[in-house]
């Protein structure tokens, strides 16, 4: 009898269900695509974390090269030839009875010599092109990953931060605590998005934490109507009537029983922001209202371009292009493997 209890007891630890996250981790695991995306994404937070300290690209500022010089593998543009302008000849014409500084001239000459500093030797091209003062375009691309991730991420991350919180709140409470949450959102939804861009532009002023204010600000009405239909749904479910039951306080069903559950609807929502949000930064950069003119992003970038290609100067849109690019994709692709992970109706299909 006592080894049947004991191996009883033996298995019950075993036969424990896995977690949420844990099980959600196993399944992310098995998905490649989204493995190779976490890996991208997080190459782009590493560069992030160095452009910041000033390990990579802290020298984007530097004239390197020539005004709008091509990349390497185009080879250095042609030059127009230019006829030189001829100088006249002969001896110096003595003006001192005309002058009275004309004595000190060379005294000064002296003097400027000795202060004069040493220019370097522009290069002719440069990995990925120079910019029209002949800044290098991949160091500022490089750069630019700091401001733009920074902005998008921390963007998006505020705006669903606000809007879970606000959804979770008026879809589980609902009666005038879902009242008012309402008439705020209707509110914030009854202006256009460019014109609260703009008036919270207006009042804060710009730089990177302006905009970062400004897109969470402004960003959360999706997100809240979203989660607040889920939490409406989930919150007169079975499971959490059960929670209930055994003595679950409304934080505990809240953010332990429902949010895991609608957690794969707010991830699709925070990577459909990361991406908008790097669009609006673009946009508040070319309009002068995003970052700083000290300071360099994909948007200035872009914004800079626009009157480069005109000219058949190409390189810069397509440095930041494609940064623009690969971020943007891999972080969709990892976020919907996400979604899949957490999806509640896939934990059946194991």
């Amino acid at each position: 009898m006592s080894a049947v209890l004991s191996s009883s007891a033996g298995t019950t630890p075993a036969s424990r269900s896995e977690g949420v996250w844990a099980a959600a981790w196993r399944r992310f695991r098995g998905d490649r695509v989204g493995m190779v995306s976490l890996a991208i994404v997080a190459a782009f937070a590493l560069l992030m974390l160095a452009t910041a300290l000033g390990l990579v690209a802290g020298d984007w500022q530097a004239e390197r090269g020539v005004p709008n010089a091509p990349p390497t593998f185009i080879g250095p543009a042609d030059k127009q030839a230019v006829e030189a302008i001829p100088v006249p000849s002969g001896p110096n014409v003595d003006i001192s009875d005309v002058d009275p500084l004309a004595p000190r001239y060379a005294e000064w000459a002296e003097r400027a010599a000795k202060l004069r500093t040493a220019e370097l030797e522009r290069q002719e091209t440069l990995p990925f092109g120079g910019d029209r003062l002949g800044r290098d375009v991949l160091a500022k691309a490089i750069k630019g990953t700091e401001i733009s991730l920074f902005v998008g991420v921390a963007a998006a991350l505020l705006a669903t931060l606000i809007g879970t919180v606000l959804g979770a709140l008026a879809g589980f409470f609902g009666g005038k605590v879902g009242d008012f949450l309402e008439w705020l959102y209707n509110v914030f939804t009854s202006v256009p998005d460019i014109l609260l861009i703009f008036a919270f532009a207006a009042v804060v002023g710009r730089g990177v934490e302006s905009v970062v204010l400004i897109l969470g600000l402004t960003g959360w009405t999706g997100i809240y109507r979203l989660v607040r239909a889920e939490f409406l749904k989930h919150s007169v479910r079975d499971y959490v009537r059960a929670a209930e039951a055994i003595g679950a306080g409304p934080g505990a069903r809240i953010f332990r029983h429902i949010l895991p559950n609608v957690s794969h609807v707010v991830l699709v929502q925070l990577s459909i922001l990361v991406v908008g949000f790097i669009k609006a930064e673009v946009i508040l950069s070319y309009l002068g209202l995003g970052v700083r003119v000290d300071q360099v992003s994909w948007g200035t970038m872009l914004a800079e371009a626009q009157t480069e290609l005109i000219l058949g100067h190409w390189w810069q849109l397509a440095a930041a292009t494609l940064f623009m690019a690969v971020f943007v994709t891999a972080f969709s692709l990892m976020t919907d493997a996400l979604r899949d992970a957490l999806d509640p109706k896939l934990r059946g299909a194991e």
